[in-house]
C-alpha cells in the first residue's frame, strides 16, 4: 500500500534531505522510524531534495508498505520514534499506487528569510539569514521581478547541478516585510540546484546597492556572474501542488 506524507523538519543538525553515511538526513531519519514500526525500511520519495541546514514546513512525501496499516496508525507509530528528532509527520493518507511525490508535483514553493537589523538573531537563530546592513526593498523587488517568467537560469545554478537543462520557468518572486524579516516567496515547477540561495543572494547584494542586473546575469550564463550563494538556514520549502485534491 501507497503512503502520503507531510513532513515538518528542522535542517539545522541534518545533512539534507538525501540518505547517506556521512550523518542523518530526513530520508534516513524517516526510514528508521517506520523500520521500528514494522520492521519494513521503504524508498521515502521527497517532493523536493533539500540541503543541509534547510527546513521544511509541509514537505510532501510518499513510500509502500506490505500490508494493510491504517494511515493514522502509521502516523502516530512513526512519530512515536521521530519523538526526539527534528522531524515530525504532520499528515498521512493512503494514495494511489502510481502517485509519485516528485514526478506527480506541478509546483514547488519556497521561502527564504532574511533578519535585518543590526541585533543578532537569538530565537530565530539557524532559521534566518542576518544581514545587519539596511537593505534597499524597493530595489530588490524591481530586480526579482525579472526573474518571473521563463529563462535560462545558468548563472543561478550550482555546478553541481545534475538537471539536464538550465531552462525554469519562475511562476512567482515576492518580496515582503514582516517587521524585520524581508521574506522572499519562490514559486516554480522545479529548481535547479542552490537555485533560490544563489537567487536571494543576488537580489540581496541588489539591497546594498551593489550593480547587479538581472538581464546581464541571465546572458552571462556564468555562475560567477551572479552574486553569492545564501546560507542554507533561511531557506524553507513550504509546500508541493498536485493536479488533483486526491493526490
Amino acid at each position: 500500500m501507497r503512503y502520503r506524507v507531510n513532513i515538518e523538519y528542522d535542517g539545522t543538525d541534518l545533512i539534507g534531505w538525501q540518505e547517506n553515511r556521512q550523518g542523518p538526513s530526513v530520508q534516513s531519519l524517516l526510514k528508521d522510524a517506520i523500520e521500528k514500526f514494522c520492521g519494513m525500511r521503504p524508498d521515502v520519495v521527497g517532493a523536493g531534495r533539500t540541503d543541509a541546514g534547510v527546513h521544511a514546513v509541509s514537505m510532501v512525501a510518499h513510500f509502500d508498505l506490505d500490508g494493510d496499516f491504517d494511515a493514522n496508525t502509521v502516523m502516530r507509530a512513526a512519530n512515536f520514534y521521530l519523538n526526539d528528532k527534528p522531524v515530525t509527520i504532520l499528515s498521512c493518507d493512503n494514495v494511489a499506487v502510481d502517485f509519485h511525490a516528485r514526478f506527480d508535483c506541478i509546483a514547488r514553493h519556497y521561502k527564504y528569510v532574511v533578519l535585518n537589523r543590526s541585533a543578532p538573531p537569538v530565537l530565530t537563530k539557524n532559521r534566518v539569514w542576518w544581514v545587519p546592513r539596511k537593505l534597499d526593498v524597493e530595489a530588490m523587488r524591481g530586480a526579482a521581478m525579472q526573474l518571473i517568467g521563463k529563462h535560462d537560469f545558468t548563472s543561478f545554478r550550482s555546478s553541481e547541478c545534475q538537471a539536464r537543462s538550465p531552462i525554469k520557468t519562475m511562476d512567482k518572486c515576492e518580496i515582503t516585510i514582516d517587521g524585520d524579516e524581508i521574506i522572499f516567496e519562490f514559486s516554480a515547477r522545479s529548481f535547479l540546484h542552490h537555485q533560490v540561495r544563489n537567487m536571494v543572494g543576488t537580489l540581496i547584494e541588489i539591497g546594498l546597492g551593489k550593480p547587479y542586473n538581472i538581464n546581464e546575469i541571465f546572458a552571462a550564463k556564468n555562475r560567477s556572474a551572479a552574486g553569492p550563494t545564501a546560507p542554507a538556514a533561511g531557506l524553507y520549502f513550504i509546500s508541493a501542488d498536485y493536479a488533483s485534491a486526491d493526490d
